[in-house]
C-alpha cells in the first residue's frame, strides 16, 4: 500500500479509470453477443439495424483508447462480414 500522498492518488484514479474501462469493454462486448444472438436465429433485417449502433459503441471504444484502433476495425469487418453471409444465405433459400 502505497504511504506518499500522490502514489495514494495514483491507486484512486487507476482503479476508478479501470472500472469505467471495464464498462465500456463490457458494454461493446454485449452489444455484440446480442448481435451474433440476433443474426444466429435468423433475423437479418434486425441485425442489419442493430450493425450501425454495434460499429458506434466499438468506435466510441477505440476513440477512448480502449481497443486499439486496428482491433475496432477488425471486429467491425467480422461483423459485417457475418452480416453479407447471413444475406447471401437467407437470398439463396
Amino acid at each position: 500500500m502505497p504511504n506518499i500522498k500522490s502514489a495514494k492518488k495514483r491507486v484512486a484514479v487507476t482503479e476508478k479509470k479501470n472500472s469505467q474501462n471495464k464498462m465500456i469493454k463490457s458494454a461493446v462486448k454485449t452489444a455484440i453477443r446480442k448481435y451474433n444472438e440476433t443474426l444466429a436465429s435468423g433475423d437479418v433485417e434486425a441485425a442489419e439495424k442493430m450493425l450501425p449502433s454495434v460499429s458506434s459503441a466499438i468506435d466510441s471504444a477505440a476513440s477512448k483508447g480502449i481497443l486499439h484502433k486496428n482491433n475496432a476495425a477488425n471486429k467491425k469487418s467480422a461483423l459485417a462480414k457475418r452480416l453479407n453471409a447471413a444475406k447471401a444465405r437467407a437470398a439463396a433459400e
